[in-house]
């Protein structure tokens, strides 16, 4: 089992795996030509982002930023007991589906109890945690994966569910429709093993374009 520690990205190897992808995709070398470096896009490990992650389900970044900016302000600090201290007319007010509130204290019951340690599953290997994680309600694939490419720095990430990513990769090599995940998943094999690279070079050119 590796070390998710270990296998983080650094910026200098970030710097690498872009400009191998570059050398081997003429239309990455494009957007990077065009539009400069893509951001690392990174976030801190934990709870809070767990929950950033689920409210960006199905919704823009925006909608999901502008909810957990509400939340921020009626639970101080963000944590696991102070999350399950709020009625779900609170988080209904601060945006909340009323099956998002469902996810989100699930999470938290979990931590809470000491039956999750969000801690030690950042240690496993990226399928051991996609296992473990997506056991809880309303975190699937999707979800896991985010968690894995922006909060644990892992390098051959492939959220291939994600549809800017569908659409990027739509746009960038002029496919007459958005591909399916599957069929993502197939033109991501070439970009191994820095996928999550790639997927950042697409998110890039989906935001530029």
């Amino acid at each position: 089992m590796s070390d998710g520690y270990d296998t983080r990205m650094n910026r200098q190897a970030y710097a690498r795996s872009i400009a191998w992808l570059c050398h081997r995709d003429e239309d990455f070398q494009e957007v990077v030509d065009r539009h400069g470096l893509p951001p690392m896009w990174r976030r801190k490990p934990g709870f809070v982002t767990l929950i950033h992650t689920i409210l960006e389900q199905q919704v823009s970044l925006a909608s999901a930023k502008a909810v957990l900016n509400k939340l921020r302000k009626i639970c101080t600090p963000l944590n696991p007991d102070n999350l399950l201290g709020l009625s779900s007319a609170q988080l209904a007010a601060a945006g909340f589906s009323r099956q998002k509130m469902r996810y989100c204290r699930a999470l938290a019951e979990a931590i809470s109890s000491g039956e999750l340690y969000l801690a030690k599953l950042h240690k496993l290997d990226d399928d051991a945690f996609r296992k473990e994680i997506t056991a809880y309600p309303g975190i699937g694939p999707w979800t896991a994966n985010v968690y894995l490419l922006t909060a644990l720095g892992r390098p051959d990430i492939w959220p291939s569910g994600d549809l800017a990513l569908q659409a990027a990769a739509q746009s960038l090599k002029n496919l007459e429709t958005r591909p399916s995940p599957e069929k993502l998943d197939r033109i991501g094999e070439k970009w191994r093993p820095y996928r999550s690279s790639a997927a950042r070079i697409l998110w890039h050119h989906y935001q530029k374009s």
